[in-house]
């Protein structure tokens, strides 16, 4: 504790531990610090006996479930886009090794009460019961679009500056019925609610290609890959990595306390009356919470089940969307379904969550349209919990805080605010051109 380091990193959370790995790699010296015991912060994954301790006390467990320690249940479910920023930064700093991958068998999207693959190619869109004919041919037009588009060529572009066109005029020109629109904005380009459609196109079209490409890279049903044990997997790999580097780590150290100079910047932090020095503070909202402000709240379900989500084909893994429009929702609800397959609860056992931007008090309630999709569950338990964004000024205070996880059920929000808190530290963008094919992930059995 008592020596000087560049940065200082609370909670082992995904986030920080990914931001710590880049940081160490980047040769920072970096301490790395969590009240906790364990790994993962607010995105750990729990075994059986810890679920049950955290939501039904002393309950005794049911034995039909099988052994505690089989599962591993995540506080903050997420998949990951094969083609995705996450990857990248999986690739750019050899954290692969660490890990194994499976693909993730269906990517589906819910419609006026129904469940249906999405469609992510022209090929799919002529295929697709979630289209009538004339909107099929409308739709594969604008997937030959996408497909073709290129950044660097101008022919490609059919005459439109997607810096200029909003995502709506673009969408206009190919005559996109609203449930198409609906489709592809929030269960492609995964945009959390319908404000895009007034932003320029580019984001929109990079986001749907992204989704395109993703899903041809493993030939699954769906974009989305999912490593083995559980996402509490993803912060241990990212320690050790820091570790690698020369990063120090120290759990189970409470009452953590930052200390600032008469200027108000951050410049050491003290735990069990030791201080470390350091120059740069890296934490979750929960370490300054006079730092940031409340802006919402995340309701979810977590259901234990013996049956994969009806509909989708058998997944073992799956994520569905509800868009925001369909439920007459201000946000969209998210499924999110794994299983035994990838050694997250006990042999025949699946695990799903119903998540959304809570909009009520009554999250029983609430995610009724999600649950009902589910069929019969062995276990349910509901959750809530707050969301904090920073509200201070890193450059007064070199204090870099993350954002809470919101409710999507995949990856691209979280790792963009990683990517923007390295670059606030470190005063450069994070390079992720990287070799795709470095990273691998076996089809589901």
């Amino acid at each position: 504790m008592d020596e000087d380091y560049d940065v200082i990193v609370l909670g082992t959370g995904l986030k920080e531990c990914i931001l710590s790995g880049l940081l160490s790699v980047n040769g920072f010296k970096v301490l790395h610090m969590d009240r906790n015991d364990y790994y993962g912060a607010a995105s750990t994954s729990l075994n059986l006996t810890q679920l049950w301790k955290r939501f039904r006390g002393d309950d005794t467990l049911p034995e039909q479930l099988g052994s505690s320690r089989e599962y591993n249940v995540d506080m903050v479910p997420k998949f990951i886009m094969a083609n995705g920023a996450l990857v990248r930064v999986l690739i750019h700093t050899d954290v692969t090794k660490y890990l194994h991958f499976k693909t993730v068998d269906g990517s589906f999207v819910y419609n006026k009460g129904k469940v249906y693959k999405v469609p992510a190619t022209d090929v799919e869109a002529l295929k697709s019961p979630l289209l009538g004919l004339f909107e099929k041919r409308r739709a594969r037009k604008f997937f030959l679009y996408v497909q073709g588009y290129d950044e660097n060529d101008p022919k490609s572009h059919e005459g439109l500056d997607l810096n200029q066109v909003s995502a709506r005029q673009l969408i206009s020109k190919y005559g996109l019925a609203d449930d198409t629109i609906d489709f592809i904005g929030h269960a492609m380009a995964l945009h959390i609610d319908d404000n895009y459609l007034d932003r320029p196109a580019k984001d929109f079209v990079q986001k749907v290609k992204l989704y395109v490409e993703s899903v041809a890279r493993f030939q699954g049903g769906s974009p989305y890959i999912y490593p083995l044990y559980g996402l509490g997997e993803l912060p241990q790999a990212f320690a050790r990595l820091s570790a690698v580097y020369g990063g120090t780590y120290m759990l189970n150290k409470p009452d953590c306390k930052v200390h600032f100079d008469e200027n108000g910047k951050a410049i050491g932090v003290t735990s069990e009356g030791e201080t470390a020095k350091c120059k740069k503070v890296v934490c979750d909202p929960s370490y300054l919470p006079e730092k940031v402000q409340k802006v919402g709240k995340v309701s979810r379900a977590i259901c234990i089940m013996s049956h994969p989500i009806p509909n989708t084909n058998d997944s073992h893994s799956a994520q569905v969307i509800l868009p925001q429009k369909q439920l007459g929702r201000k946000s969209d609800m998210y499924l999110f379904c794994c299983s035994y397959s990838h050694n997250v609860a006990a042999k025949g056992k699946y695990i799903a969550f119903v998540t959304t931007e809570a909009e009520t008090d009554q999250p029983e309630i609430e995610l009724k349209p999600g649950i009902d999709l589910l069929g019969p569950v062995d276990e349910i338990f509901f959750d809530t919990y707050d969301r904090f964004v920073p509200i201070n000024d890193h450059e007064v205070d070199n204090c870099f805080i993350s954002m809470s996880y919101d409710a999507t059920t995949h990856f691209e929000t979280t790792v963009q605010d990683v990517i923007d808190t390295y670059s606030k530290i470190t005063g450069k963008a994070l390079d992720l051109s990287v070799d795709l094919s470095a990273a691998t992930a076996d089809p589901e059995e």
